[in-house]
C-alpha cells in the first residue's frame, strides 16, 4: 500500500506529511551483528498501522493506505488530545477481546470499525474500544525527529509516554535476540504477527523498507474450490481454498494469489478440466462474501470440482480463515480432498495479551 493521501504534519511545517517506514521480510530473527550498529527487536502488532499527529489541539490519524482513519476511532482521538502533547507517533491501532488472563488481538472486531455509519462507529467505540501501541516518535512539538537514529527516537518515545495511561501503550523493545526469538513463538498465542527488527542507527525513512520483519510460516493441504479471474481479464488472479470441518462440510478458508503473468495463464489450462458446468454447458459461478473495504468489488468466481488438493504456505489463522493471503507451494495429487481438514492446522499456545502490553 502507498502513503496516506492526507497530511500528518510534524510541528508547524505544513509540508511534513509522513508515509510510514516499512519492513522487508526475512526468514528468521536476524542476529544483532548482521546490521552495522546493531538491532532493536519489537513484537509485530497485527492491527491498522497508523501515524498519529497531535498539533494545536487537533488530532489526525493517517493510515498506510489512502484512507484516513480519524473518523473511525473517536475514542482514540479523544485520548490522544487529552493525554499527549504536540507530537507525531508511529504505531498500530488494535482491538483487545477475551476474558481477563486470556486476552488477544481481534482482527475481525477491529475491521468492523471501517463503516460508513457514524452511529455504528460510535456504538462500536463504546462496546469494543480500540487501543494504540506506539513504537516510534517522529516529531515532538515543532521538532522533526526523522533524521535521528532510531535508538535516540526510542529513548525520547519512552520519555514522552512515561506515565501515559491506556488506551495508549508503549510497545516492548529489546536488544536481546534470544528474547526476541522467544517472542516470535510465545506472542502468537496473543494474536501477534511476528517480530520486527530495527537498525539502531537508522533514521526514519518514510515509505522505505528499512526494518526487517519475521512472520510465522506454516503449510497446509487444502481443497481448491475455484478461482477468480485476474483484474486484467486474463488468467487466474487468485485461488479459493477450503477445508472440511468436523461435520465433513467444506468451508472457505481464504485464498492464494501473487502469481506471475505466465503462471496465471498456465493455471487456466491446468484447472480447465475441473471447471464445473451446468446442463447447458455454461460455467458455474459462485460468490464469496463482499468485503466492507471494497463494496463494489466483483466477488464472483469460477467453481471447480472440489477434488484438487494444493499445499499452501500461510502465517496464521483468524478464526476459521487464513489471516492473510496464502501462497501456493505445489499440487498434492497424492492427497484425497476429504482428508484436508482443520485438524492438520497448528494451533499456537494461548498467551495473555495484557502480558505483552505490560
Amino acid at each position: 500500500m502507498g502513503a496516506d493521501e492526507r497530511d500528518t504534519r510534524i510541528g508547524a511545517n505544513p509540508g511534513a506529511a509522513v508515509a510510514p517506514m516499512l519492513a522487508r521480510a526475512v526468514d528468521a530473527v536476524p542476529s544483532p551483528d548482521s546490521v552495522p550498529g546493531g538491532l532493536s527487536y519489537e513484537p509485530k502488532w497485527d492491527g491498522f498501522r497508523a501515524v498519529v499527529g497531535v498539533v494545536d489541539g487537533a488530532v489526525e490519524i493517517g493510515s498506510r493506505g489512502a484512507k484516513p482513519l480519524t473518523r473511525y476511532f473517536p475514542e482514540l482521538v479523544e485520548a490522544f488530545g487529552r493525554l499527549l502533547p504536540p507530537c507525531v507517533l508511529d504505531g498500530e491501532i488494535v482491538v483487545r477481546t477475551g476474558p481477563p488472563g486470556r486476552e488477544r488481538l481481534d482482527w475481525d472486531t477491529l475491521s468492523q470499525r471501517i463503516h460508513p455509519a457514524e452511529s455504528r462507529i460510535r456504538m462500536l467505540a463504546q462496546q469494543t474500544p480500540a487501543s494504540f501501541v506506539a513504537f516510534d516518535l517522529l516529531g515532538e512539538g515543532p521538532e522533526s525527529l526523522l533524521d535521528l537514529p532510531f535508538a535516540d527516537r526510542r529513548r525520547r518515545l519512552e520519555a514522552l509516554l512515561d506515565g501515559v495511561a491506556a488506551p495508549i501503550h508503549l510497545s516492548q523493545a529489546t536488544r536481546d535476540v534470544d528474547l526476541a526469538r522467544r517472542w516470535l513463538v510465545e506472542f502468537e498465542g496473543a494474536g501477534l504477527d511476528g517480530v520486527v527488527a530495527k537498525p539502531l542507527t537508522a533514521p526514519y525513512s518514510p515509505g522505505k523498507r528499512v526494518m526487517l520483519k519475521v512472520k510465522h510460516h506454516r503449510t497446509a493441504d487444502v481443497v481448491v474450490l475455484g478461482y477468480r479471474v485476474h483484474t486484467s481479464g486474463t488468467g487466474v488472479g487468485s485461488l479459493l481454498l477450503g477445508l472440511h470441518d468436523g461435520d465433513g462440510e467444506l468451508r472457505n478458508v481464504g485464498g492464494a494469489s501473487a502469481f506471475t503473468d505466465k503462471r496465471r495463464r498456465e493455471l487456466v489450462e491446468e484447472l480447465a478440466p475441473l471447471v464445473m458446468r451446468d446442463d447447458g454447458g455454461e460455467v458455474v459461478r459462485g460468490e464469496t462474501e463482499r468485503s466492507r473495504f471494497a463494496a463494489g468489488k466483483d466477488v464472483s468466481y469460477v467453481r471447480l470440482e472440489p477434488v484438487l488438493v494444493a499445499e499452501v504456505r500461510y502465517d496464521q489463522m483468524e478464526g476459521a480463515r487464513f489471516r492473510h493471503t496464502a501462497q501456493l507451494v505445489r499440487w498434492r495429487p497424492d492427497r484425497e480432498a476429504g482428508s484436508c481438514t482443520f485438524e492438520q492446522l497448528e494451533v499456537p499456545v494461548a498467551y495473555d495479551l495484557s502480558r505483552v502490553l505490560a
